[in-house]
């Protein structure tokens, strides 16, 4: 198989070669616990992907969402042109998980929508862990959640060695490598278990109603037996039922309250694991248990589903490293955990753009909007965009609406936008549609935002969350890749956050600026095309949407065979789409699809 080998048109600049160096050392001497502590904007996923290229071990990197995860693998995919660099998520396209709702008496039954090109991107990576060891998958938490035992996956790889003419049966002798034809589904088991999981699910029920009616629960019994016999039944005659995945304890022959298999198990034994955002994405891992079990243990308290059920669940955190060798966190802004349990904290404070961060100024609220608006004219003079943080909703409203009649071009960032909307807001942002940019929390952790020279925090003294140290820190960085950069916090008393949040930011620039000093450098604002952050998710000037169909529909009048021709091209322009990871964008053209279907249909019955 061949080595890692970082593509050469990329080299480690300013702290990049000495953090690489420490962690490959730590990674190799087989600490258990490292931490990249890196700016943002000096590089971290060069670093990660160096390291990996150094050590030379399978890596997982776990981000905490899905847009993050695509990024991510595209720039390992451009970091490492000749290796396995796979995309592991969930395939849910929507996710109504089944639940009880006592107080109401509310049964919500399982409903899903699976995405079948993530699904093939998902076994794609699971076969390459079989299939080589230079391999790379980048994952949401999604590889802690249940999934088909590696064993019996493995076992039911086909090979084929032989080659043959279709025509006439001739065995063809030549050089043809082995072809290995993967399982087509990651839930996988072996002849004869679905008999003796059957019995094993009948004898469980038996147990459980006969608990239930001691305790007076004849209706939970009755419901429990009604529902798990039917599940039975549908085993015997087609060896599948409706939530299957509640008996994969039974099916998988694994003991009471062991945990079931997840995508780490594909993984050999010395593979490393890189948390990325790691202050976001620890607790989310950890999170992911007791959430499920909630909901999981009110079924079965009430008759929906038999004990085993829980058993069909998230890794626990405990039970997550127990499976994990070696774990690199990466962020900004480590958490205690990772500071706590960390052999070395790697620092990478310098960027290789030599820009330092950015002059934190704090200024008393009184009259703080006239001050605020006086900034925010000069960057619009100098062609800058201006972030602007609230602590509500309604602030954000409000803030927005009046810059809006003070003639400012601004836009209000809310959290029930969606991902790509919200690419595309950010896009137009940088594009300078728009010079202002309000919210509630404006923190995305790998954003892009060279053109945002100053950023301005709302009441910074209020202590909560969104104005802790982390929040802090994570939101002055957003001002941290324009060498004019500037953060602006409003308040009327100093608390520890922000002296915190001050001191780090204050340390930081005199590594920085000590550095540029010592090597001659002249910092320079980073300059990144704008549709690099959007063109990932979707393909730049064609991303249908409902104004460009309503506009459509007004200006031409389709024939049938007209509508037919478009949807056969947006057919190939999805598959192509969803190849290129811009998954967001592939459900945009799904959706034209379906619209021009219902187009059709209509034409043709008329």
């Amino acid at each position: 198989m061949p080595p890692f080998k970082l593509d050469s048109v990329y080299t480690p600049t300013a702290d990049q070669p000495k953090a690489i160096a420490s962690l490959a050392e730590g990674i190799e001497a087989g600490e258990r616990f490292t931490t990249l502590l890196g700016a943002t904007g000096t590089g971290k996923t060069m670093t990660m992907a160096a390291t990996i290229e150094a050590v030379q071990k399978p890596a997982l990197i776990l981000a905490h969402n899905k847009t993050l995860a695509a990024q991510l693998c595209n720039e390992f995919r451009t970091y490492f042109p000749h290796n396995s660099v796979e995309y592991f998520v969930s395939y849910y396209d929507y996710y109504q998980p089944e639940a009880y709702v006592p107080s109401r008496d509310l049964y919500i039954e399982k409903d899903s929508a699976i995405n079948q090109e993530i699904d093939r991107l998902r076994h794609a990576a699971t076969a390459s862990l079989f299939a080589r060891r230079d391999v790379i998958i980048v994952a949401s938490v999604s590889a802690i959640f249940g999934l088909g035992s590696p064993e019996t996956y493995n076992a039911n790889v086909q090979i084929l060695l032989q080659h043959f003419d279709p025509l006439t049966g001739e065995l063809i002798v030549d050089d043809l490598e082995h072809v290995a034809v993967w399982p087509a589904t990651h839930y996988n088991v072996k002849e004869g278990t679905i008999e003796n999981a059957v019995e094993e699910i009948g004898r469980e029920l038996n147990e459980r109603c006969g608990v239930l009616e001691g305790e007076g629960k004849l209706l939970e019994s009755h419901r429990l037996r009604q529902r798990t016999q039917y599940d039975m039944e549908m085993l015997r005659e087609v060896g599948f039922c409706s939530g299957i995945e509640n008996y994969s304890r039974i099916l998988d022959a694994r003991p009471p309250g062991s945990r079931p298999y997840c995508l780490i198990d594909y993984f050999p034994e010395d593979f490393v694991c890189f948390i990325d955002e790691s202050h976001q994405t620890t607790p989310q891992i950890g999170g992911m248990y007791e959430g499920d079990r909630s909901r999981k243990q009110t079924l079965v308290d009430y008759g929906f589903r038999l004990p085993s059920a829980l058993d069909n669940r998230p890794q626990t955190f405990d039970e997550f490293l127990s499976i994990t060798p070696q774990i690199c966190f990466v962020s900004a802004t480590p958490g205690a955990y990772e500071r706590d349990h960390s052999a070395r904290i790697v620092e990478q404070i310098v960027r290789p753009t030599g820009i330092v961060d950015p002059d934190v100024e704090v200024r008393e609220t009184r009259n703080q909007i006239d001050d605020l608006m006086n900034e925010i004219r000069a960057r619009v003079e100098r062609d800058e965009r201006t972030l602007v943080t609230t602590l509500t909703k309604k602030m954000s409203e409000d803030l927005t609406d009046y810059l809006l009649e003070m003639g400012f071009k601004v836009r209000y960032l809310h959290s029930e936008v969606d991902t790509l909307e919200r690419i595309q807001i950010i896009r137009e942002l940088r594009l300078g549609e728009y010079d202002v940019l309000v919210g509630v929390n404006l923190l995305r952790e790998g954003l892009d935002l060279p053109e945002v020279s100053l950023v301005a925090i709302l009441d910074a003294d209020k202590e909560g969350f969104l104005r802790g140290e982390t929040s802090l820190i994570q939101t002055i960085g957003r001002a941290a890749r324009n060498v004019g950069g500037k953060v602006v916090m409003y308040a009327d008393k100093e608390t520890a956050a922000m002296r915190t949040a001050l001191d780090e930011t204050e340390r930081r620039r005199a590594i920085q600026t000590a550095y540029n000093e010592e090597h001659g450098i002249t910092p320079e604002t980073i300059v990144k095309g704008i549709s690099d952050i959007s063109e990932f998710l979707m393909a730049e000037g064609k991303v249908p949407n409902k104004r460009g169909r309503a506009r459509r529909k007004r200006d031409t009048d389709m024939s049938p065979a007209e509508i037919e021709s478009t949807i056969v091209e947006l057919e190939e322009e999805m598959l192509a789409a969803a190849e290129d990871l811009r998954f967001e964008y592939a459900a945009k053209l799904r959706d034209e699809i379906r619209d021009l279907r219902r187009e059709l249909d209509a034409a043709t019955s008329a």
